[in-house]
């Protein structure tokens, strides 16, 4: 009888019992069951529209460094008004493109009227 390399591998794994794939050395049967770290930070203002893109940048660094799933950001003493909002929205976006979510923490009765005005209270939840 003639053997090929493919037809003794094809008769190897038709012999086979299961269909389980076998356990990687170094594979851990915990692996995905740890809790993704808890980002807090501040923004301080007032906030200038020059200000964005490095904050923008800055943060997005600490999200693809630290892999959070929630951003909490501590936002007293920001001024309530679309600039502080526009940055707060990108800051999301940014976050929810590194699989991370952003909740406001201090945010003043402006601020949170501000955005539920501007139809955002869904996308920054302040809690």
């Amino acid at each position: 009888m003639w053997w090929t390399p493919w037809l003794w591998s094809l008769r190897t794994l038709q012999g086979s019992q299961t269909d389980e794939f076998p356990v990687l050395a170094g594979s851990s049967p915990r692996m995905g069951l740890s809790t993704p770290p808890t980002l807090a930070f501040a923004i301080r203002g007032p906030l200038g529209r020059e200000d964005l893109p490095g904050l923008y940048s800055r943060l997005c660094g600490l999200f693809t460094s630290k892999r959070p799933a929630v951003a909490l950001i501590d936002v007293r003493g920001v001024d309530a008004d679309a600039v502080t909002v526009d940055a707060l929205a990108r800051l999301q976006l940014a976050a929810r493109r590194h699989g991370c979510q952003v909740r406001l923490r201090r945010a003043s009765p402006e601020l949170l009227e501000l955005v539920a005005f501007m139809g955002l209270r869904d996308v920054l939840p302040d809690r």
